[in-house]
């Protein structure tokens, strides 16, 4: 079976369909803790002493094994978790003990393998090997990356409606702008809204009223106001984002990026290719579809070859600027924010 995704692992959650192995993985912390305490729930609780073992980084695989083989007492299944082990950096031995373990699970036990702290490649032969050695016990490796945007509005509105308000989907999808797609962070923002609107309504004005907003999310505001030739707000916003000691650096890299999208989806449209292609020559985007949606506007709306072209010498001249002269920091962006809004308006560049 090849590597699942969400929507496949929900399917094995009932407690005579779970698998003997979990190999939980992927960019979302959240999703990755959520379900293996879902499973966890399936099979027994933390307080268990008799069927509950967790292991963490450097254990000792005897002592995992033989968790794993032991039977389980006064329960039909024992749990067993490992977490963030080393497979890529271990000894020879080490990893073909922990194929041997993840071959052979009973199906007394379900083993969850879930890797946290350690970024995985799933390209990587270490890593296939472990999922192959998985497949034997008739387990699955499951890829939990970030959800997409529509998938998270979804998750906002469901999560409105059952606290007893009403989120419409554009309000959702603002709320994601502004507190960015982590999971635990949005759960805390819609509590946070439905408890203030106490069965109300909850508008795009009730976000801007009580929702945190990320630094991510103010600096590419900041972009916005330079993309829609509104020099005053933008000039404006810098003022406040470098009051809270945001990195002038920090700063220029993330409207550069909003640049890079733009410059990408030309590239693309340059070449016949639409959106979705853009998303698998780059996977980061495939996720986070609204970012490439929301530069194909803006290209539409108000760039050509030349404007790109200029606006990137502009932000390139920038980060020089930053990195090598002694001049202010707040003069070289404050410089940036008119020179981009004049490319913009104007087609042409100014010194």
């Amino acid at each position: 079976m090849p590597i699942i995704k969400e929507a496949e692992l929900k399917n094995t959650l009932k407690p005579e369909k779970l698998l003997p192995v979990y190999i939980l993985f992927g960019r979302d912390s959240y999703l990755k803790k959520l379900y293996s305490d879902k499973i966890l729930k399936l099979v027994t609780t933390p307080d268990d002493v008799f069927n509950y073992n967790k292991f963490e980084t450097g254990c000792d695989l005897q002592e995992v094994s033989v968790s794993v083989d032991q039977m389980p007492f006064m329960a039909d299944k024992r749990f067993v978790e490992i977490c963030d082990f080393d497979f890529e950096h271990c000894s020879k031995s080490e990893l073909d003990r922990l194929n041997e373990i993840l071959k052979d699970v009973p199906d007394t036990t379900v083993l969850i393998l879930r890797f946290d702290a350690i970024e995985i490649d799933p390209k990587s032969s270490k890593f296939s090997g472990l999922v192959k050695s998985a497949q034997q016990s008739g387990g699955v490796a499951v890829d939990l990356g970030f959800r997409s945007k529509a998938e998270l509005s979804k998750m906002l509105t469901d999560a409105a409606a059952k606290r007893g308000s009403v989120m419409d989907r554009s309000v959702a999808d603002y709320l994601i702008e502004l507190a960015g797609d982590d999971i635990n962070t949005l759960s805390n923002e819609i509590t946070k809204l439905s408890n203030f609107k106490k069965g109300e309504k909850i508008t795009r004005e009730t976000v801007d009223l009580v929702s945190v907003k990320t630094v991510e999310a103010s600096v590419f505001k900041l972009a916005e106001f330079i993309l829609n030739c509104d020099a005053t707000s933008a000039v404006k916003l810098l003022d406040e984002l470098l009051f809270m000691r945001i990195e002038p650096i920090v700063i220029l890299a993330t409207v550069s990026s909003v640049y890079i999208d733009i410059t990408r989806v030309h590239s693309a449209k340059s070449s016949g290719l639409g959106l979705k292609e853009v998303a698998e020559i780059y996977p980061s985007y495939k996720s986070k579809m609204f970012v490439l949606e929301k530069a194909s506007r803006h290209l539409n709306k108000s760039f050509d070859s030349k404007k790109i072209h200029l606006s990137l010498m502009s932000l390139k001249e920038a980060d020089e600027k930053l990195k090598s002269v002694k001049i202010e920091p707040r003069i070289i962006l404050e410089s940036l924010i008119i020179k981009l809004v004049y490319i913009i308006a104007k087609g042409e560049s100014i010194d």
